[in-house]
């Protein structure tokens, strides 16, 4: 068997095992124009015509390079010869926060505004990439969660879609020679050898190591071993949720763990059942760093509370009331309707309020409201609840029941705290 029939059976095979036997009728890829992503294009080509699959391929045209548009030009173009639909969606970067993980997140919001029905979108993250990712969060001092690496197959951080990677065993030197073996079309990108990226860095790094072993297979295998780590931790955490969980509540979003039972179980899975209490309470994608996790988990235990990920958590007695920081939501403000989100989660909408503004309920909502419901929120959670306003006038509150007839809908991505920690 010749190294190009060899690198398609692979990946055949490796489609099978992450989505077969019940193939989906469409599924979408990610190409970028680069070697890596062209050679998926062209063994998806491949497999798709056996497997009567339809392959909707789209580029992301980040903007930040005179270039761009023309490469995504070239993906479109060797989409029509291949007879492929493609779309190229553009994004702009506004110049706050980390340019990398900025485009990341953007890549991921454009693709779920695009893929209609499509649930699985393939991106061609190679071994490179993986062992890059270890040494990464290696340097961050992650722990076993960090350390697994990417998953083959995985839930979209924040999107409705899921990532599916075939190309993590597949070290990026022999995808580039199969490109080239094939003569497609590739884009070298300047920015994959500039040093300013943490990536970039990272690939240099590896390069010193391959000396002393520590090449992007080992790197991976550690990651597949870390992975299988993960998931037996992640289902002793899961586990033990039902005696440490005392309430979550799905209208309010706010969440009681018992700081006796907490308190009870390993360390490991006291910060892995904290980290997901926060990312279920907070919305947040990602888990908090482990040198934070780590302190408020001693604050908590310890019975002083604290704020992080844009929850707070108040101890009193053996309770542990974890709920949105007010300060996190504070000058978050949107208008009411049906399309919008507040705070990213949350979906205001009635015809009697469409149009107004929708901010946290703050104090200065919270003092108009003369008669609270007996089963209204308490003080701080109810703070950083959405409510609708005419200017400084409280109109409503679902949470209060205040106002004309409207909903407040909380979007997650579970029905329940312990259902949050079964999907991880």
């Amino acid at each position: 068997m010749t190294t190009q029939s060899s690198l398609e059976a692979r990946f055949a095979a490796r489609m099978g095992s992450l989505l077969g036997p019940d193939f989906p009728s469409d599924i979408a890829l990610a190409v970028s124009g680069g070697g890596d992503s062209m050679a998926m294009l062209a063994l998806s080509h491949g497999w798709a015509r056996v497997m009567g699959v339809g392959l909707h391929v789209l580029t992301v045209d980040h903007g930040l390079r005179p270039a761009s548009a023309t490469e995504a030009a070239m993906v479109a173009a060797e989409c029509a010869s291949l007879g492929h639909p493609h779309t190229t969606l553009c994004w702009h970067w506004d110049g706050s926060g980390n340019l990398q993980d900025a485009a990341r997140m953007a890549r991921l919001r454009l693709i779920d505004g695009w893929r209609g029905d499509i649930v699985h979108v393939l991106f061609a993250h190679t071994q490179d990439d993986q062992a890059e990712t270890l040494m990464m969060r290696l340097a961050r001092g992650s722990g076993v969660e960090g350390l697994s690496g990417m998953s083959g197959l995985h839930p979209a951080p924040g999107a409705g879609f899921w990532q599916v990677r075939p190309l993590l065993d597949e070290a990026r030197a022999d995808l580039r020679h199969y490109a080239d073996t094939l003569r497609l079309p590739v884009v070298d990108d300047p920015s994959n050898d500039d040093p300013r990226f943490e990536r970039v860095r990272a690939r240099q790094a590896l390069a010193i190591l391959a000396g002393l072993g520590i090449d992007a297979a080992t790197l991976a295998a550690t990651a597949a071993r870390m992975d299988r780590a993960r998931v037996a931790l992640a289902a002793r955490a899961a586990s033990v949720a039902g005696t440490v969980v005392r309430h979550d509540n799905l209208a309010t979003g706010d969440l009681v763990l018992d700081r006796d039972s907490l308190a009870g179980v390993e360390r490991d899975t006291q910060l892995r059942l904290l980290a997901a209490a926060l990312q279920w309470v907070g919305g947040a994608v990602y888990r908090p760093r482990a040198a934070a996790l780590e302190g408020l988990l001693d604050r908590v235990l310890g019975g002083a509370g604290g704020t992080l990920h844009g929850v707070q958590a108040s101890v009193a007695g053996d309770l542990v009331h974890l709920f949105r920081e007010y300060a996190s939501v504070r000058d978050v403000a949107t208008m009411a309707g049906t399309d919008a989100l507040w705070d990213d989660r949350w979906q205001i909408a009635g015809a009697s309020i469409d149009g107004l503004a929708v901010r946290a309920l703050g104090p200065d909502g919270w003092a108009q409201v003369s008669t609270k419901p007996a089963d209204a929120p308490p003080f701080d959670v109810a703070l950083a609840l959405p409510a609708v306003f005419d200017a400084d006038r409280l109109v409503a509150c679902a949470a209060l029941a205040l106002g004309p007839a409207h909903e407040a809908v909380l979007l997650r991505p579970a029905a329940s705290f312990v259902a949050f920690l079964q999907l991880r």
